[in-house]
């Protein structure tokens, strides 16, 4: 019997079904993401018999924002930079290192929104919110504002340490090696890029928080909003857990040279995306309210190139909307017309995908290319896609 011929699938589907290289990327942040809940949930979960009195609160207000979700994009960058480094370090030592940077993430949310006064986050009260709730409710004595401010600022304490745990275990994993021949990380490098990750973000809120008052005075230059935009959120939440996988992989000195170019490029990138879903996001998607930058009075990119094109009336309408914690929709809606009309989102636009070519370029550096493997370079690839079409 002659078997069935089968019908040859059309070139253009088969390029249909093919991932994109975002895709691709969106793909292995999902499921990574998984296995960081699962991972977070079971440290959570050790943490809890031993948790006396108030502490078990504190405790549980870390693992409702843990639990509210989040991208997840740090832990992946350590793992899987490591990964496509072609590291050898043990499960053992990378995934805490991870996890490590996403648990310094959640203590910096929980100061960053008593600082921001956010009341919402991933959909969930914040931290200071629910503990000013539980002072009203429970009819306790005092300004309730005060205490949830203050307990949060214990909730993201208490956070900070077990990041700094999380560090340790997967450091001291790494000082082991896994077979005879092996060698170790750099640890005392190791050390140095997990202080800087933790000190360098520190600095950068300093300096945005001091922006707006600044701005009364001299308008900001745009050499010290980079340098803010880089401290606050690049290095932070790229370029050091890059760093942190190239140096798990061993990778030498022109290597992590390269990958840093490509992570100040992509976290540049990330941060003025991120800026741009502040003000024009869906609230939904980003999980917090929209248009929170303007309430604050944030003096980002976008708010300093616009008043750089503004019209006269419109430089004066715009910085009349900064910092008005009452701003309703319509002058929302109208602030967001003077940030288009000036030109403004549109050259954030332009040096968000110029910064991501500049981090493209650095994928071919040869001291970088040698030691990619082709699913690291895939992944890599699909990180700058993935950052210019991200909403949330």
């Amino acid at each position: 019997m002659t078997p069935p011929t089968e019908t040859p699938t059309p070139v253009a589907e088969r390029q249909s079904q093919t991932p994109s290289p975002a895709q691709g990327f969106t793909t292995t942040l999902s499921t990574f993401r998984d296995r960081v809940d699962r991972e977070l949930s079971a440290f959570l979960a050790g943490k809890r018999p031993a948790a006396e009195g108030s502490l078990a609160e504190l405790t549980e207000s870390v693992g409702v924002l843990i639990r509210g979700g989040g991208k997840r994009l740090r832990p992946l960058l350590v793992y899987q930079t490591h990964r496509a480094l072609g590291g050898e370090c043990a499960e053992a030592a990378v995934l805490p290192v991870a996890l490590s940077t996403e648990m310094l993430h959640a203590y910096l949310l929980i100061h960053d929104d008593i600082m921001d006064h956010a009341e919402v986050r991933r959909g969930e009260p914040a931290s200071h919110v629910q503990f000013r709730q539980r002072h009203r409710q429970l009819g306790w004595p005092g300004d309730a504002a005060d205490f949830g401010r203050s307990v949060a600022i214990l909730v993201g304490d208490l956070a900070h340490c077990w990041a700094v745990e999380l560090f340790q275990e997967g450091r001291r994993q790494a000082a082991v090696p896994i077979g005879p021949t092996a060698s170790t990380p750099d640890l005392a490098a190791l050390d140095r890029a997990f202080c800087a990750m933790c000190e360098e973000v520190i600095g950068g809120q300093f300096l945005e928080m001091r922006m707006p008052f600044k701005a009364h005075c001299e308008r900001p230059g745009e050499t010290e909003l980079v340098t803010a935009l880089r401290l606050k959120s690049g290095r932070y939440s790229v370029e050091r857990p890059l760093e942190l996988g190239a140096i798990l992989a061993g990778v030498d000195a022109a290597a992590r040279a390269a990958l840093a170019r490509y992570g100040q490029g992509a976290g540049e990138a990330f941060q003025l995306q991120d800026d741009v879903l502040g003000t024009f996001g869906d609230e939904v998607e980003v999980g917090k309210p929209v248009a929170s930058d303007l309430r604050e009075g944030k003096h980002t990119l976008l708010v300093h190139y616009s008043l750089e094109g503004a019209s006269e009336i419109d430089g004066e309408r715009l910085r009349s909307f900064l910092g008005r914690p009452d701003l309703s929709a319509d002058k929302v809606a109208e602030a967001r017309d003077v940030l288009r009309r000036s030109g403004g989102l549109s050259l954030v636009r332009e040096r968000i995908d110029a910064r991501l070519a500049d981090a493209r370029a650095a994928l071919r550096d040869d001291a970088l290319r040698r030691g990619l493997t082709d699913e690291g370079r895939t992944f890599f690839e699909g990180m700058l896609d993935y950052l210019r079409e991200r909403r949330a």
